[in-house]
């Protein structure tokens, strides 16, 4: 397999891994448990952050891939709120992350936080139903 063929298949998989791990540290801080949900908001980031490498990586290589298979009007609904939202998410995440692994104001980091979650949950979740629909369907 080349590199290119691997590519959307490992970026769907650090979607998935951000999303499990987001789902499991909202659980871990809501049953105040504060050392596993900053180990799984560390295993979010990073997951995010290599999805982005692979996805630049990907569409440098590869362009923009069109969607051939059923259902275009809600692929594209899909993709475009995935998209615009998560353009929003990478300010917020870091802003977010910021508050409270650097500045240790966690008030002014839960202030932000119940917007960053959900958003970052959204564009996670819906990579992985991006990629299954491009790649899959």
């Amino acid at each position: 397999m080349t590199l290119v063929e691997i590519l959307p298949s490992m970026n769907a998989s650090m979607n998935a891994t951000s999303a499990c791990a987001l789902f499991t540290g909202y659980w871990a801080i809501r049953t105040k448990r504060t050392s596993l949900h900053w180990k799984c908001m560390a295993v979010a980031f990073t997951a995010s952050a290599l999805f982005l490498v692979g996805y630049l990586t990907r569409f440098a290589l590869t362009g923009v891939h069109s969607y051939q298979g059923p259902g275009l009007a809600f692929y594209l609904v899909l993709l475009g709120t995935h998209s615009v939202l998560a353009v929003l998410a990478l300010p917020l995440i870091l802003r977010t992350m910021w508050l409270s692994a650097v500045r240790r104001r966690y008030a002014a980091h839960r202030r932000i936080a119940v917007w960053t979650f959900p958003i970052w949950a959204y564009v996670s979740v819906t990579g992985v139903i991006v990629y299954w629909m491009l790649y899959r369907l």
